[in-house]
């Protein structure tokens, strides 16, 4: 009875279901099958694979060289102007503009926000011509008011207002300008950031054809060890474990970056929400603080592409055997068992 309860398992079993269903075909014939569904489902994995991997690294590398420092630049821009008002009515307020050094502060700010636009000028396809330029004459303005006109008190004050003017008009202002700015560059940031539809398909298309890879190298194997008579092919063996490797730490590191970019990009929206919340008043200070911690946390969570550049080449060279390897096994089988007796 227990013999034919074993028996009985034995004929359940997926080994016998796969060996009956492939009963009908000629060894060589499966074997030659074999050999040409492992390559077709290498070239189309390892192709898949490399091009998703290598958009992903590009979406990265985009967003930490260009987006992210052209939002940074233009949020600091933004508060510093704004920083250097909130500096010259506090100085009026107390009538200290006149006084010898009162005026280094807003000066220092003003030149932190021209700063700040050359560095993003060739970070942004964005024309910043017409910001620069309205820059200069704002700072221009001020200087007329606080130092020209130091004994002309009516034209110091029409200066100040032209300055203002310049600096928050609706529409045309260098702040609302530099709001435009920012709502642009996040959007670009934030497609950059995001995994589109067609990374996200190559994605698909690498894991079923490493998994469609995966299960013929069984069968592969399982055809060799039942018709043939022959060990385990360590050529198969060895494709085995790279399809399986292949399958599994490109799509951990590049889940690893993705997790990297949505922090970035969260970060860069509270950089732009934290910018546009204050407008001349002492918060500025904090705001300026703040967002200079969260540019620091911003270039910490996008300067691993080191270790990702490492798992590109492993992807790369991987690819290469698991494109041989398995072909290699079969055809010296084919050729050492069949091909030659032709």
């Amino acid at each position: 009875m227990t013999t034919g309860h074993a028996a009985a398992r034995r004929g359940y079993s997926l080994a016998a279901f796969w060996r009956g269903r492939l009963s009908r075909f000629r060894t060589r014939r499966l074997l030659e099958a074999h050999l040409l569904l492992l390559t077709v489902c290498a070239m189309v994995a390892v192709g898949s694979l490399l091009l998703s991997y290598h958009q992903t690294q590009r979406g990265a590398e985009a967003l930490s060289s260009r987006e992210a420092p052209a939002v940074q630049g233009l949020a600091a821009a933004r508060l510093a102007v704004l920083r250097a008002e909130w500096e010259i009515e506090v100085l009026s307020e107390k009538n200290l503009i006149h006084v010898a050094g009162s005026g280094e502060t807003y000066r220092s700010q003003l030149s932190a926000a021209d700063q700040s636009l050359s560095r993003i000028a060739d970070r942004t396809d964005q024309d910043l011509g017409t910001v620069n330029g309205l820059l200069a004459t704002y700072g221009n303005s001020l200087n007329l008011g606080t130092s020209l006109y130091q004994n002309q008190p009516y034209m110091q004050e029409q200066k100040l207002k032209e300055a203002k003017s310049l600096l928050t008009r609706p529409g045309v202002g260098l702040v609302p300008r530099l709001d435009r700015l920012q709502q642009i560059q996040l959007t670009h940031a934030e497609g950059t950031a995001a995994m589109g539809w067609l990374r996200r398909g190559g994605w698909w298309v690498a894991e079923a054809a490493l998994a469609a890879m995966a299960l013929t190298l069984m069968s592969a194997l399982f055809v060799l060890r039942d018709r043939c008579g022959r060990d385990w092919n360590p050529y198969l063996l060895a494709g085995f474990v790279l399809t399986v490797l292949l399958a599994v730490v490109p799509l951990m590191t590049t889940s690893s970056t993705e997790d990297d970019l949505d922090n970035a990009f969260g970060d860069l929206q509270t950089i732009t929400e934290v910018s546009g919340q204050n407008c001349c008043s002492h918060d500025l200070v904090g705001a300026q603080q703040e967002v200079t911690e969260k540019s620091e946390e911003v270039r910490g969570e996008l300067a691993d592409g080191a270790w990702t550049d490492r798992v590109y080449r492993g992807t790369l060279i991987g690819g290469l055997l698991v494109v041989l390897l398995p072909a290699t096994g079969l055809v010296l089988r084919l050729d050492s068992d069949y091909w030659r007796r032709r």
